[in-house]
């Protein structure tokens, strides 16, 4: 058994009392971001007004009384929506109570015992529907008779319309390295070679990194939240087989990506041979011009007649995309 610490993102709607709960890796502004999107859909509007604890991604300084300095990418946020954020005022207990009575009824409700997932998504779905169902049906606090979900079935007219969703990411200036990669949050990810030793800009979301140049998108990538990672698209690295072939041989991990069935026979093949490197190099380019599925059935022809050498394969390729003769 293993146990992953989370971060959860709560929202509740002041009247209703309707809640909206998310679960990600750690506490970040492109997480709070996504968390907003996700909680007004999850609503189907979006509040006047909303309230925060004094997080330390939203709030760069705490003033007297009420004022605040938001962070400004949360304001581009809020500006966005159309909705005022407003801070609570440190050690007011009416206020800071309230969130932290939702905290412990929450862990009440939903987290005793314990339940276990496979993933984030898993949970998140779940967590949805717990919102969605149980959390819904419990009596409103104040009004005894009705559920949670009654009043916000009402309330729920009275918020704005959710329109476009804000694309929220935070930006990063960096330059790729040696190694076609550059880094974000202790892991790194692959840029096309061609750009090793340019400046770039990575952009990170709650699931994705983007990394631009020039308003142009060089490469995109799942976001990995582990430690000391490199999440590496071979593709980007072809470039560098066609000038160093050997590194197939060398089994450089740029390289061990799944492809299909036939073609990795083809590979496996070739490698047994003399400059076999610089032959699947050929097929690899091929393979990117005209897709992976066209050099599948290549290689599998290939492989019937056991003449496995890339300018047969490559011949099957032109054999293949040429049109076929109309007959009269």
């Amino acid at each position: 058994m293993w146990y992953r610490p989370i971060k959860l993102a709560h929202f509740r709607l002041a009247h209703s009392r309707q809640p909206f709960l998310v679960a990600y890796s750690r506490e970040s502004l492109e997480m709070v971001f996504d968390a907003h999107d996700r909680a007004f859909a999850f609503w189907g509007g979006i509040p006047q007004r909303m309230i925060y604890d004094n997080p330390r991604t939203l709030v760069d300084a705490v003033k007297v009384g009420k004022a605040r300095r938001f962070n400004r990418q949360f304001l581009a946020l809020a500006n966005h929506y159309l909705f005022e954020p407003v801070a609570c005022t440190p050690a007011s207990g009416w206020e800071k109570g309230q969130v932290e009575n939702q905290v412990g009824n929450v862990r009440e409700w939903l987290f005793s015992p314990r339940p276990r997932f496979q993933d984030l998504a898993e949970l998140n779905a779940w967590l949805a529907q717990q919102c969605r169902e149980k959390l819904a049906q419990r009596p409103h606090p104040d009004q005894r008779s009705r559920t949670i979900g009654d009043v916000f079935a009402e309330e729920q007219a009275q918020l704005r319309p959710v329109g476009k969703p804000f694309a929220g990411y935070v930006e990063k200036a960096c330059r790729v390295s040696s190694t076609c990669t550059v880094g974000y949050d202790r892991n790194r990810y692959s840029v096309p070679a061609e750009y090793a030793g340019q400046s770039v800009f990575l952009r990170a979301t709650a699931t994705r990194i983007k990394i631009v140049q020039e308003g142009k998108s060089l490469a995109c990538h799942a976001r990995c939240f582990g430690r000391e990672q490199q999440i590496l698209d071979p593709w980007h690295y072809l470039p560098v087989l066609e000038r160093k072939p050997g590194a197939l041989r060398n089994g450089a991990p740029f390289v061990q990506w799944d492809l299909p069935s036939p073609v990795r026979k083809v590979r496996d093949h070739l490698l047994k041979q003399d400059k076999g490197d610089r032959a699947f190099v050929e097929i690899l380019l091929a393979m990117k011009a005209h897709g992976s599925e066209l050099l599948s059935v290549a290689c599998e022809l290939a492989l019937e007649h056991k003449t496995l050498n890339a300018a047969v394969v490559l011949n099957h390729v032109n054999r293949l995309k040429a049109p076929s003769p109309v007959r009269e």
